[in-house]
């Protein structure tokens, strides 16, 4: 599994990724994570590389790489135990999840896209006062450039390993 950080995020929880690792074959496995502030609040998002699908989690109390990859985690396992992605976690995720790698994040058109959905999960999270997972529910709706303006929960449920 690859976690490619941003260097706000990897500065956060103590890791240094010197590498660019090279795309994931499984696409399930691939996801970025960047830090960002609502409110004074900092959140995590947790972005697949591939499709954008991404989850929101606080960042208070995530101060070292096992904090956080036991939070992303388990905040990922809870997201797609939801309609429609009952089936994900468990059989494509969770079995590969005992070896995690770290790398920069190197792709600027999914950087660009996740500060896109930054800014609306900050909206959705301040003046619309909702969960991060509410937030992140939103957010997964929201037709995207990147995937030729589909959303990010559709080009997720058509990945293939």
């Amino acid at each position: 599994m690859i976690f490619r950080l941003s260097q706000k995020l990897a500065k956060k929880i103590k890791v240094q990724p010197v590498v660019h690792a090279d795309p994931s074959p499984n696409p399930y496995l691939d996801w970025t994570g960047h830090l960002f502030t609502a409110e004074r609040s900092q959140y995590i998002i947790l972005t697949n590389t591939f499709s954008l699908l991404s989850v929101i989690f606080h960042g208070r109390g995530v101060t070292d790489d096992n904090l956080f990859v036991l939070r992303a985690l388990t905040l990922m396992k809870e997201y797609l135990s939801e309609d429609p992605f009952t089936f994900f976690f468990p059989r494509v995720i969770e079995p590969y999840t005992n070896r995690v790698f770290f790398s920069k994040s190197a792709d600027r058109r999914v950087i660009g896209s996740m500060n896109d959905l930054i800014s609306n999960a900050r909206h959705h999270l301040v003046q619309d006062s909702l969960t991060p997972f509410r937030a992140a529910q939103r957010i997964n709706g929201m037709p995207m450039s990147f995937l030729g303006m589909d959303t990010p929960e559709r080009a997720f449920r058509r990945l293939r390993v």
